[in-house]
């Protein structure tokens, strides 16, 4: 080796190139970096993409095979009720306003009101096909037949499923009470013939045969009594038959009826039913709507024969006293030889009448209030106060007819009598006509707006563009939310400013590279020792990472006059930080620029310096310590690099650590500084064991590689620890492996290269 000028290089020599000067303003501890968050969204947006992709295209899959629902719609209004003698009146005397389209909210979805739907169409039967999880509705709904009545052939081996225009029709199933809500498989055979099977939902299995049928036939056995009157199905087909408890049938559709109305206080009520089959859909609001309106017809019909008769039944009693006073107002003028009664007497006898015809009436609202409310309802309340306070007046006006002569007075009452009588007789009989024309009647107080109606050309449901839309989102978020979450859980240095809360200087950021993961699998794959593999400075010099080093290059070159000799060593405070790379690449792009470096693998537990360039282990530094061999045999020179000579790690020795102290790895160290402008040193994990500790004594500068996302800030510190017991003190770290998820400066990499 021949002698060169010794170069010095100076303590924390090496700039943080890539870490620009600091933020223009210190962030407090609570405020969000909303770069941080858009850094970490940048970084992980392959993960992100693959995740809102996938839910894209899951929802897309989703809304084409998902079977689809149809909305059938109705319209009822109620109206104001028909003009019903007594029972209108009630109302009246207490400004009541009419609750009939609250009420009929109710109604419509009254089980009285749905039971005749259930009833009418036997809604208690379900039947569906067999058809093959997922793509088996969709393969039915793409069947067109050729001819009403045809079926799809069934797949090769898929005999007992239904691959389109299968239908079965039961008007009727009686099962014993244990069967009730059971699902029963009913095998289509030929020529009309059918089995009824329980436990049969595996295909190959057909479980308990409850009875044979033929279509059209009534079938009885086990207890199950069956009618199929119709069934388009190829022989071996299975379809699904369950029978129903009422109350379970009539509990699902009233959840499943949506009745409302259209505004508040609006007598117009919507009702809506979604269901796979339309027409089904339509059927079921149809005879809901009928069936409600029959029962207003009714309901209305019932309250005019309830007051007709009660009507009746006062007729003759009034006519009876009518009859009696008259008689009586007869005899006292031809007894009394008076039939004139003073103005004055006339006029109080009016009002006396209209206060006993008003009180009759009231009494007759009364009486058809009492069967309508109880004694403490408001209506009822109403009438009661009303008849109180007449009969007040009443009170009033008989006073002072007692101070009338009692010849006068007494034709005064007899006469008065007769009257209210005729009054009230006259009413009672007008009422009887009014209720006899309102029981003959068939309009109720609601009629169909809109009748049941459904487009098949438009589903409700899925709805394709908010599904695919909403399924994309719910994908993003969650993506994100996860990211979000793994980088709160995650205690691993992602940003150079927590190594500067540590105390160090970040010297370097060597961004992440592609081409240098392509050489390090070749480096696992483990070729032939012989055959070297390409340091990422030869192999893609205008890599970013290789740029990073040279810059770390050029901060050598300004700061060589501090560092106590030339001896550089590069340690990691854990496995797979990248020092290995960090120190040939490093000594690769030295040489480049015309330095005579010597790299040194002093790893001797775990080398890996002599894959990169091609060789054994053998013969290194380990034999040369122990003296085995002489410096010009360990000394490798590197093929492309003139200006760079490696020494391996040497054969694995029983006490590596025992040997850097052996006073020889001294000497190497000095006779190695005095013969090369640069020596760099690549040593064992500190956190691992002591190698490093023992080599740093001799070196000048020390530099700590750490690696984006891989190494803990605590882990960083105790490395620094151990060195700084040991004497050895850290100059700086190399951030490697810095992935692009920041828009910060510090991991603002631009790619310039020459087009």
């Amino acid at each position: 080796m021949t002698s060169t000028r010794r170069l010095e290089y100076p303590r924390g020599a090496f700039n943080d190139v890539y870490a620009l000067p600091p933020p223009l303003h210190d962030r407090g501890g609570d405020e969000i970096d909303l770069r941080a968050l858009l850094g970490t969204l940048l970084g992980h947006k392959r993960l992100i993409l693959t995740v809102t992709g996938l839910c894209f295209v899951l929802a897309l899959v989703y809304v084409l095979i998902a079977t689809p629902v149809y909305e059938a719609n109705a319209m009822v209004q109620v109206e104001q009720a028909p003009s019903i003698p007594g029972i209108s009146a009630v109302a009246q005397a207490v400004g009541a306003a009419n609750p009939a389209a609250n009420d009929a909210v109710s109604i419509l979805t009254s089980q009285s009101v749905i039971k005749k739907a259930v009833d009418d169409l036997n809604l208690n039967i379900i039947v569906s096909p067999y058809r093959v999880p997922v793509l088996g509705s969709l393969v039915a709904r793409q069947y067109t037949p050729a001819a009403p009545g045809d079926v799809a052939a069934a797949w090769p081996g898929l005999g007992g499923y239904d691959w389109g225009g299968s239908q079965l029709d039961v008007p009727q199933l009686e099962v014993p009470r244990d069967l009730y809500g059971e699902s029963l498989t009913l095998v289509a055979g030929s020529d009309g013939a059918y089995s009824l099977w329980k436990d049969s939902s595996i295909p190959t299995l057909r479980g308990h045969l409850l009875l044979r049928g033929q279509v059209g036939q009534p079938a009885e056995g086990s207890g199950v009594t069956m009618l199929v009157k119709s069934m388009r199905a190829n022989p071996g087909m299975r379809f699904h038959v369950t029978r129903n408890y009422e109350v379970t049938t009539i509990t699902g559709l009233q959840n499943s009826i949506n009745a409302k109305q259209t505004s508040q206080d609006s007598s117009v009520i919507e009702l809506s039913l979604d269901s796979r089959s339309p027409h089904l859909a339509v059927a079921i609001l149809d005879d809901i709507t009928k069936a409600y309106l029959a029962q207003n017809v009714g309901r209305n019909s019932a309250q005019a024969s309830s007051s007709l008769e009660f009507v009746q039944k006062q007729l003759p009693v009034v006519k009876q006293k009518l009859e009696d006073a008259q008689a009586a107002l007869n005899k006292f003028q031809l007894k009394a030889h008076s039939v004139d009664v003073p103005m004055q007497t006339q006029s109080l006898l009016t009002r006396l009448d209209t206060i006993d015809a008003s009180i009759q009436q009231l009494e007759t609202q009364r009486i058809a209030a009492a069967r309508l409310y109880t004694p403490e309802h408001p209506a009822y309340k109403a009438i009661v106060s009303q008849i109180g306070q007449l009969n007040a007046q009443k009170a009033g006006i008989d006073k002072q007819l007692n101070t009338m002569p009692d010849t006068q007075r007494e034709l005064l009452n007899l006469n008065g009598n007769v009257q209210v009588l005729n009054t009230t007789y006259t009413g009672l009989l007008n009422e009887a006509q009014q209720l006899e024309l309102a029981q003959a009647g068939t309009v109720g107080t609601a009629r169909i707006v809109d009748e049941p109606s459904v487009d098949i050309t438009r589903p409700a449901k899925p709805k394709k563009a908010m599904t695919v839309l909403g399924g994309t989102v719910l994908g993003a978020f969650f993506s994100v939310a996860f990211v979000f979450a793994r980088q709160l859980m995650k205690r691993t240095v992602e940003d150079t400013t927590e190594i500067k809360q540590l105390g160090l200087q970040v010297y370097a950021s060597i961004p992440w590279s592609d081409e240098e993961q392509v050489i390090s699998r070749r480096l696992d794959k483990r070729f032939s020792r012989r055959r070297p593999h390409k340091l990422l400075a030869l192999a893609a010099p205008t890599d970013l990472a290789t740029e990073a080093l040279r810059s770390l290059r050029t901060s050598l070159s300004f700061s060589r006059h501090e560092a106590k000799n030339n001896l550089l060593m590069v340690c990691g405070s854990s496995p797979n930080a990248g020092k290995t790379f960090v120190s040939a690449n490093l000594a690769a792009v030295v040489a480049q620029a015309g330095q005579r470096v010597l790299l040194i693998d002093a790893n001797m537990r775990d080398g890996q310096l002599h894959k990169v360039f091609g060789g054994r282990a053998e013969n290194g530094l380990s034999e040369l310590i122990a003296g085995q061999i002489l410096v010009e045999e360990a000394v490798r020179p590197v093929p492309d690099l003139e200006n760079l000579d490696f020494v391996s790690c040497g054969a694995m020795p029983p006490n590596p650590s025992d040997l850097l102290m052996h006073p020889e790895f001294a000497s190497l160290l000095r006779r190695c500084s005095a013969h090369y402008e640069l020596v760099v040193i690549d040593s064992p994990p500190i956190l691992a064991v002591t190698d490093a500790a023992v080599i740093g004594r001799h070196v000048g500068t020390c530099l700590l590689v750490v690696r984006y996302g891989l190494n803990q800030a605590s882990e960083i510190e105790l490395a620094k620890e151990r060195l700084m017991q040991s004497g050895v003190d850290v100059n700086g770290v190399i951030f490697n492996a810095v992935e692009r998820r920041s828009t910060d400066y510090a991991y603002g990499f631009y790619d310039y290269r020459a087009v």
